[in-house]
């Protein structure tokens, strides 16, 4: 192939390494004003006033709004937010009042005016403590601080575990982690004179955020016309509506002028998503010959104070859970718990980095205590392609043996360290996720329109967004090549804008190559077909340059433009009441080694070298593939080994990348990357998605390996060297 499967670089390079890329920070509209938010300090509590005639004397202000200024509308995916309280807060950080004031400096004098008299109630912060009789509730409305609970089962667990040879347990405690994305939050809102909204926000889901924001102001979703900027990472947490998007509309309503809230890291620390807190019992029994037998979970997920995505990571846990090797009995139990913390939400990975630490770690233990080695554990139980599993889940393509195998050849014992008190050891760990969209909506579509202009240029407008993945380079190749032209000649319309881009259902899941990869494909697939009827009919030579073709078409009489549509909806199902369906149209698969050094002096863990295997299906550009991998394993390194909002009565006490400790480039190790390519038939060109599977088994590959050097078993992230050295002490 011409274009798909070669090394080209990102289109947008160029203008993001040049400063060109406009973030929303840089966005100045005319007469645009100043935003700022008053959040409350006390993590649980009913507000008694709110005063704000001394704000607005502050010079500039031009607008202060309180609950009682708005819209009493509630919203949200439990229905349980609202832009700003007016009864009570639940968390630090809650919305109390916002400003809009001709500069940051007058509108952040305004807030500091505002007098709040709040009465403190008792809080809870614990997910266990949460769900004890007489602890404080949070939403009255619901009852309790128990949100969701969430079943599964196939085959009979209690006859696995009484046949089983070897059963292993543990209780695994994951934190939550920042996405530490380099652009903040923020948004810009105006209004036009016929009452319409055009909001500038870097969000994952345009489409989805215009139905969402139009329920908490109240108006028609045609109303509102949504802009996105370039998007300075995002990892997850764009794929909700959040209050200051509503309050940003809302100023700007207000004043009648653009009204802009953009956040500075300390209040983006503090108020964004997190990847929730989870904590998992698991218990995993085999065989004498290795052969799993069954597994069952307990889970605790912490949904924050108020429910958004985080809420959903136990139907991706689920997923795997009941998809992933061969495992004949498997009983799950996952609850979503509310508690006096910042709000949950998706996260790179989706519940899998959750959940495949406690599952890796004990098919460890499995192969350890049957004496086995752990991929020739993993390759007994392993799925293959084309087949069903008991949840429901349909593999087309599996590169599982591959990835494994890939690694095995690769990850060799290293050599014996010089000093004593170093120890030297090596682990593996795999990923199943899903890799063809996740259909988690009642459409996981895509729309794509390929157009083909007089001069031989292709445009294509998809509905697809870049979140710095390379979306845009891939779409681009993938048209070239189903059109048979050069990579250079295809433009892909940058222009996010709802009103002119078509529907998608938004960036997660690893959905972006396959989903729109497929639509872009169908949409320049249907415009071939024009070229050919065009060349056909004008009986122009098949060497006619396409640009002759094009304008030939176009100027005759009766003519027309060589332009087409396509949408696609992969072949899915949502989950039934038991989560048993098809979610994903395809499934990659994965395999890390990790080689460790570890200190027993000093409990600091090394690691010096990693082998990245994973299946994708075809790599429409092994470069963009290899970056993700990257790019996965460094985040999931800091998932395991540095990352930890820590807070302290509610409040993050690590709310500054000084203090928020994520891997420095002294960190990393020795990557080497292995793609795998089983070419999926479902997929564009046999593509399959990899922006999620490199960051999940990397952290229990790294466990794994600190117990084959040290013998001790690490059960919480992140495994930071004060509790390796008490690991290592018995825990003393």
């Amino acid at each position: 192939m011409k274009s798909v499967g070669q090394r080209v670089p990102k289109l947008d390079a160029a203008d993001k390494a040049t400063g060109k890329s406009r973030y929303v920070q840089d966005l100045r509209l005319p007469g645009m004003l100043e935003g700022k938010i008053l959040r409350s300090t006390v993590p649980h509590g009913r507000i008694v006033s709110i005063d704000v005639s001394e704000a607005w004397k502050v010079p500039g202000v031009r607008a202060v709004l309180t609950a009682k200024d708005i819209p009493a509308k509630v919203w949200g995916y439990s229905k349980d937010q609202v832009a700003l309280k007016g009864d009570h807060v639940r968390r630090i950080g809650d919305e109390l009042a916002a400003v809009a004031a001709t500069d940051i400096e007058a509108a952040t004098e305004a807030c500091e005016r505002i007098k709040v008299v709040i009465e403190p109630l008792p809080a809870v912060y614990e997910m266990e403590a949460a769900l004890e009789r007489g602890a404080p509730v949070l939403h009255e409305a619901r009852g309790s601080n128990l949100v969701q609970t969430h079943h599964y089962e196939h085959g009979t667990i209690e006859e696995a575990f009484a046949k089983a040879a070897t059963i292993v347990e543990g209780t695994f405690v994951l934190p939550a982690q920042q996405h530490g994305a380099l652009g903040p939050a923020g948004a810009i809102a105006e209004w036009d004179a016929n009452g319409r909204l055009t909001i500038y926000d870097p969000t994952q889901i345009p489409f989805l955020l215009q139905r969402d924001l139009a329920e908490a102001l109240d108006i028609s979703p045609a109303d509102i016309r949504l802009v996105q900027p370039c998007v300075g990472g995002a990892f997850g947490a764009r794929l909700d509506l959040y209050p200051h998007e509503a309050i940003v509309a809302l100023l700007a309503r207000k004043t009648g002028t653009p009204v802009r809230l953009a956040f500075k890291r300390d209040e983006d620390f503090q108020t964004d998503p997190v990847r929730p807190r989870t904590i998992v019992r698991l218990r995993t029994a085999a065989a004498a010959d290795g052969t799993l037998l069954g597994r069952e979970a307990d889970i605790l997920v912490d949904c924050g104070a108020y429910v958004s995505w985080g809420a959903m990571t136990p139907v991706v846990m689920v997923n795997t859970f009941g998809n992933f090797y061969h495992c004949p009995a498997a009983r799950y139990r996952a609850r979503t718990v509310c508690t006096n913390t910042q709000p949950t939400g998706a996260f790179r990975g989706f519940g899998n980095p959750e959940l495949l630490f406690p599952m890796e770690t004990q098919m460890d233990e499995l192969a350890k205590a049957l004496k086995m080695d752990p991929i020739e554990f993993r390759l007994k139980n392993a799925n293959r392609a084309e087949e069903t599993t008991p949840a429901g889940g349909r593999m087309t393509s599996c590169g599982f043996r591959e990835v494994l195998e890939a690694v095995r050849t690769r990850l060799k014992r290293p050599a014996a360290p010089a000093a004593p008190h170093l120890k030297r050891g090596i682990g593996v760990a795999a990923v199943f996720h899903v890799g063809g969209g996740a259909r988690i909506y009642r459409s996981d579509g895509c729309g794509a329109t390929v157009k083909v202009d007089d001069f031989g240029k292709v445009v294509v407008v998809v509905g697809a967004t870049d979140i710095g993945q390379g979306m845009e380079t891939a779409m681009a190749q993938i048209a070239a090549e189903e059109l048979g032209v050069d990579v250079a000649m295809v433009r892909v319309a940058t222009q996010a804008d709802t009103d002119v881009r078509l529907w998608d259902v938004g960036v997660h899941a690893s959905r972006t190559t396959f989903i729109a990869g497929n639509a872009v494909r169908l949409a320049a697939k249907e415009s071939k077909r024009q070229i050919e009827d065009a060349r056909a009919a004008l009986k122009l030579p098949a060497d006619a340059p396409l640009d002759k073709v094009v304008r030939a078409e176009h100027f005759r009489q009766n003519g027309r433009l060589i332009t087409a549509s396509a949408f696609y909806d992969p072949p899915t199902t949502m989950v039934d009441k038991a989560n048993h369906g098809n979610v994903s149209a395809a499934y990659t698969w994965g395999c890390h080694g990790a080689e460790v050094e570890v200190d027993t002096e000093t409990g600091q863990v090394v690691v010096k070298r990693i082998v990245a295997a994973h299946d994708i299906g075809k790599a429409i550009n092994p470069m963009h593939a290899e970056g993700q991998v990257e790019g996965g394993v460094i985040q999931g390194m800091g998932y395991a080994m540095f990352e930890e909002c820590v807070l302290k009565d509610g409040k993050m006490q690590n709310g500054f990348f000084l203090d928020y400790r994520m891997p420095g480039i002294r960190d990393i190790p020795e990557i080497e990357t292995v793609l795998i390519e089983t070419n999926d038939p479902e997929g564009p060109f046999g593509a399959k998605g990899i922006g999620e599977a490199p960051i999940v088994p990397i952290g229990p590959a790294i466990a794994n390996a600190i117990a084959d050097a040290t013998g001790v078993r690490m059960r919480e992230f992140p495994m930071t060297p004060e509790r390796v050295w008490r690991a290592l002490r018995g825990n003393r």
